[in-house]
């Protein structure tokens, strides 16, 4: 493996063990992250951390690369707004720069925007959203979704594959950006089904651990239900993604299919749900918190949340 100076944008709980990954297939990485606490916490895990993309892209790495090379430039951002700050920083600097691999999830416009920007440095554009939660991201189990110039992906392969052991590429725009708002369109809607059909059961006389245990080992058990299902069984909604965070990916998912005239009356639903949830007070609890409002409505109050 060719040794790389990758500079990391957004070391948050996806982008910090990513970042590490990286580190131990002996890349040459610098942080980049402004808060104090996951600056810490990325120190703490041996990534050098400066507080701006311009301080990591100029003289603030100890090692930046040499004449002959260019930085690679990996984040993970948590909106629109951020990667179009990324990718004018990246149009407007100095330093030499080869290839910008993002794996936020963001818009099909706001992505193909900030390839525009890059191409005006001659910076190819990788997207590559990962599906898969910070446990994943943890134990590089993630599934990259790549799209963009395909030389690029080529060139960056051995990189993605520190992140799991799933990599698909999809096409050479916006495609990787389009299956993730997919893949989380159906991840969404799982848990609304969820919620109707626990409720259903239980307003049934059937146990809550008795559902679980029955879905689990049905037909219908799909991997995302069977991995919801020992939390929940207990009433944990610690959360793996927050009912915030998916508050977000559904405004994303409703806007793509508004602007590609597909109606989505399902999701549109579990939205609603969503900003029940949140207006309850749930906003920090995982997204299966949906449950609870599905709960609430038929009169069926359960436990409180375990923590």
């Amino acid at each position: 493996m060719n040794r790389m100076e990758i500079v990391f944008a957004g070391l948050g709980k996806m982008g910090l063990p990513m970042a590490r990954h990286l580190q131990h297939a002996q890349h040459v990485v610098v942080g980049v992250k402004p808060d104090a606490v996951r600056r810490a916490a990325a120190t703490a895990a041996g990534i050098r951390v400066v507080a701006t993309l311009d301080d990591a892209l100029s003289a603030g790495a100890t090692t930046g690369p040499g004449p002959s090379h260019a930085w690679t430039v990996c984040s993970s951002l948590p909106d629109d707004a951020a990667l179009l700050d990324v990718a004018r920083t990246l149009r407007d600097s100095a330093a030499s720069i080869s290839t910008w691999i993002d794996t936020s999830t963001v818009s099909p416009a706001a992505s193909a925007a900030a390839a525009a920007l890059c191409a005006e440095r001659g910076i190819d554009a990788l997207r590559a959203p990962v599906s898969g939660n910070a446990v994943m991201a943890a134990g590089a189990q993630l599934m990259v979704l790549a799209s963009g110039p395909r030389a690029a992906y080529a060139r960056c392969e051995t990189l993605l594959a520190c992140w799991g052991p799933r990599r698909v590429y999809l096409g050479a725009g916006e495609q990787a950006r389009t299956m993730k708002l997919v893949l989380n369109l159906m991840i969404a809607v799982t848990s609304g089904m969820l919620a109707e059909a626990l409720t259903l059961g239980q307003r049934g006389g059937l146990a809550w651990e008795t559902l679980w245990d029955t879905i689990a080992e049905s037909a219908v058990g799909a991997p995302i239900v069977k991995a919801k299902a020992s939390a929940l069984r207990r009433r944990d909604y610690t959360p793996t993604f927050t009912v915030k965070q998916m508050r977000k990916d559904l405004a994303l998912i409703l806007a793509a299919g508004a602007g590609l005239q597909v109606a989505l009356p399902l999701t549109a639903l579990v939205e609603k749900s969503l900003r029940t949830a949140d207006a309850q007070g749930d906003a920090a609890l995982d997204y299966a918190a949906v449950i609870r409002v599905a709960e609430r409505a038929a009169g069926l109050h359960g436990s409180e949340p375990h923590h």
